[in-house]
Parts: C-alpha cells; structure tokens; sequence
C-alpha cells in the first residue's frame, strides 16, 4: 500500500504544480524568483530528458513515449513488488519514479508533450527546465542506486571469512 501511497502524491504533486503554471503562465513566460539562480518558466518538451528526440518530426515519437512511459510503470511496480523485502527504501525509490512516469505520462497524453517549469541557472547557463515529474524520477534514481551499493556492500561483508 505504501508504493501506491507515495507514487499517488507525487503524481498529484506533479500534476496539480503543472495545472498551477498552465493556468497562470503563458507559453514561454518566464518570472524570476531568485535573481541569478531560480525562475519558474512555462515551456513544453515533447522530447524526453533534456529534449532528446524532441526535434524527431514522426508521428510515432509520441507513441514511442507512451509506451515506453507505460512499460516503466509496470516494470517499476514488478520491481517493487520483487524488492521491496530487501530494503524499505526501495518503495520509496520505485514509487517516486513510478508517480513521476505517470505525471509526465498524462501529460503527453493530455498535451502531446511535457509541461516543464522550473528554471535553474547561474549566469547565461540553464539547467534545461523541469518539473516534480523529472525531480522525483531523479530523486528515486539516487536512492535506488544508493539503496543496491548499500545491499550490495552489506552482501559482500557477509560473504567474506
């Protein structure tokens, strides 16, 4: 229950954030917030991270990402559902991809691309924009990979005698 708990807020999250930009913004508007470092920006990317395949002019690139957004949602409850004896953490992990995978989901769904609108930058050098989605798959990324050399370290102090 736990995974479906932490992967249901994210997406709310994620998805009311966005709904709060699309509805306050216009398309490419920008609003400084912390001058020289932080903007809350309104831009789409119909790529996926850091608009890789964006400027793919096929219809089947919105395709391609649907599945592909689907696909890691069930693979990623299969692998909560495998691991999460292991480690508590791995809910947490699992579940924040799983959530953000759905944000981003509904959104090129809804939209045909991603809505992204936080804007770090120091000087003339942009972070590419992002959005709860992207900050959670992240987020979950770290601990997942933190939480397995974790247990694998714990694995190999067991082994040896």
């Amino acid at each position: 229950m736990p995974y479906f708990i932490i992967a249901v807020i994210v997406f709310i999250a994620d998805q009311y954030t966005k709904h709060v930009i699309v509805n306050s913004f216009h398309l490419y508007e920008s609003r400084e917030v912390i001058p020289g470092f932080f903007n809350l920006v309104f831009v789409t990317n119909s790529g996926a991270a850091f608009s890789f395949l964006a400027d793919v002019d096929s219809p089947w690139r919105h395709y391609f990402f649907l599945g592909v957004g689907l696909v890691a949602m069930v693979g990623l409850t299969i692998g909560y559902f495998v691991m999460r004896k292991e480690s508590p953490w791995y809910c947490f992990a699992f579940a924040s991809i799983a959530g953000g995978a759905a944000g981003n989901l509904v959104d090129r769904v809804r939209f045909g691309s991603v809505v992204d609108f936080l804007d770090v930058y120091v000087g003339n050098y942009h972070w590419p924009a992002f959005n709860v989605a992207d900050s959670a798959i992240c987020v979950g990324a770290g601990v997942f990979i933190l939480i397995s050399l974790l247990e694998s370290r714990k694995g190999q102090k067991g082994n040896v005698q």
